[in-house]
């Protein structure tokens, strides 16, 4: 098992369908979920699923389902858009993730993003 870094192939055809709004005012609620290396997690995955996702170990703040992304801001970068979320953090963390993704937990947890560390950190 893998997890390999790509913009979700579902996520790119529900942009065009709609399904998805990061604007600031009325705009979706966008999160982060933290993987272990044991999961499959690629260009292919349409959802957020706690197959392979860290635990919460010892005060690490961490919950299921991770954290909520805030401050969202959608730019134009020359010509690629891109969004900017606020900084995320877990105090005291106590864990090792492989990598991530954002889904939308406003549209059923649909998958966005899978972002991966280059090795467990």
């Amino acid at each position: 098992m893998a997890i390999s870094s790509a913009i979700c192939s579902s996520f790119k055809q529900e942009l065009l369908q709609g399904k998805h709004s990061f604007e600031s005012s009325g705009g979706h609620t966008f999160k982060i979920a933290l993987f272990t290396s044991s999961a499959s997690l690629g260009a292919a995955t349409t959802d957020y699923s706690t197959s392979n996702e860290i635990s919460n170990t010892s005060g690490s703040a961490y919950s299921a389902g991770g954290a909520t992304l805030t401050s969202v801001t959608p730019v134009l970068s020359g010509s690629t858009a891109i969004c900017d979320f606020a900084d995320v953090s877990f105090t005291s963390a106590s864990f090792t993730a492989n990598g991530c993704l954002i889904y939308n937990d406003t549209q059923s947890d649909k998958a966005c993003a899978v972002i991966a560390f280059g090795g467990d950190k």
